[in-house]
């Protein structure tokens, strides 16, 4: 089975055995005030370090409020936030920020942006890296349904930084090193699409994604 059908068919079985309780998109932009200072208005961070929530996934979402919540997936400032969230609550933000519209982003005119665009595209066969758009979209719209988040015009610092968290996990491994990393990823696809990218390629790709729209 080659590496785009193994994907589409882990989506399939992520859909099949995960459900999410809608949210009250009302509800949730009412509670969204604590999320602006960060966030922006509906979602659209001024502040690259800070994502973009705007238009991304609720099933996303939903799941990233719970891994904060319960330290799966860890930052201080987002402990903090969801400390007193509950499940309605998550729900509800999720719904909230789902439905907005992302604001365009633009990337650095000095990117490579050629090499970005290959490794989203067309991965590297030779190292085993699988292409990005196999499970986020030659848009980079994501599969919602299937909890893959939309990549499109997300800032690149912050793209950047969770491509090196996740890419932290090998590292870790391999040096037995207790760096700070992410592995909240599922089926740990991420750490594993990570674990051979450099910093050059890291760059790339994450103002390729901030490009795309």
């Amino acid at each position: 089975m080659n590496k785009l059908a193994l994907i589409f068919s882990m989506a399939l079985a992520f859909i099949s055995t995960n459900t999410l309780a809608a949210g009250d998109a009302a509800k949730g932009k009412t509670k969204s005030v604590t999320c602006i200072a960060c966030h922006g208005v509906n979602g659209n961070s001024m502040v690259p370090i800070f994502p973009k929530l705007a238009g991304q996934g609720e099933k996303y979402l939903f799941k990233q409020l719970k891994d904060f919540k319960s330290n799966t997936r860890q930052d201080g400032l987002m402990a903090g936030i969801v400390a007193v969230l509950t499940p309605e609550d998550m729900a509800d933000l999720s719904a909230h920020f789902s439905k907005q519209a992302i604001a365009q982003g633009v990337a650095s005119k000095a990117a490579n942006i050629a090499l970005g665009e290959k490794l989203y595209r067309g991965g590297d066969k030779s190292r085993g890296i699988a292409a990005c758009m196999a499970c986020h979209g030659p848009k980079g719209a994501g599969i919602p349904s299937a909890g893959f988040p939309a990549l499109a015009s997300q800032h690149a610092a912050y793209t950047a930084k969770q491509l090196k968290a996740f890419r932290q996990v090998s590292i870790n491994t391999q040096t037995d090193a207790k760096s700070p990393a992410r592995d909240n990823d599922d089926r740990k696809m991420m750490t594993v699409f990570t674990k051979d990218l450099n910093n050059i390629e890291i760059e790339a790709l994450s103002q390729y994604i901030a490009g795309l729209n």
